[in-house]
């Protein structure tokens, strides 16, 4: 599916970051940020501009080529691998931050991969992550028809033990990312910090 999608002209999801991240992006650290599921690489692209250094992975070789064709583009440069969240090694104590923009993820896989942020994150490091809620079904503006991929601030407060939540909020917003993210959107979004 994800091959098909970025096979299409253009960039899926355009190519300005998300409006989340870009609020949240002067509290990271200095230091090495992974972003799950990266796609055409919009979000990896804006975090290099800020001057981080960035990694990005994603199951499409396809989404991931178009990726390093934006950072180039850009004037930028990014790291980018092909992998299955599933059996990606998110390492141990290593990242200043790691980034979840609208990955959704079947419930025992989003719990496992929750489980290796909090072991992957360096002491002090932050997760950002936005994604669809339940209620986002009403809109049909973006994001996955299946409710169990969709997310409540609830799931995260499971999922994310042993990180400090600064921020973690249910919010209605207007979204315009693209062809695939346009209109009124139900989303969670969450800022969270490994204690050091």
């Amino acid at each position: 599916m994800w091959n098909d999608r970025f096979s299409e002209p253009g960039f899926a999801y355009g190519t300005s970051p998300n409006d989340y991240l870009v609020s949240v992006e002067p509290r990271l650290a200095p230091g090495p940020i992974l972003s799950m599921a990266e796609g055409e690489g919009r979000n990896a692209v804006f975090l290099a501009q800020c001057g981080h250094k960035v990694h990005g992975v994603d199951s499409s070789p396809v989404g991931l080529e178009k990726a390093q064709m934006l950072a180039r583009d850009l004037g930028v440069s990014i790291t980018t691998e092909v992998a299955d969240l599933a059996n990606f090694e998110f390492g141990t104590n290593h990242w200043a931050a790691i980034v979840s923009i609208f990955c959704h993820l079947p419930p025992p896989l989003r719990a496992l991969c929750h489980a290796s942020v909090v072991r992957a994150l360096a002491p002090g490091g932050l997760f950002v992550l936005e994604a669809y809620r339940p209620e986002q079904l009403k809109f049909r503006t973006g994001g996955p028809q299946n409710h169990e991929f969709l997310v409540r601030a609830g799931d995260l407060q499971r999922e994310l033990v042993g990180l400090e939540f600064l921020e973690l909020t249910e919010v209605e917003r207007e979204i315009q990312e693209g062809r695939y993210h346009n209109g009124p959107s139900a989303t969670v979004q969450c800022l969270a910090r490994k204690p050091e």
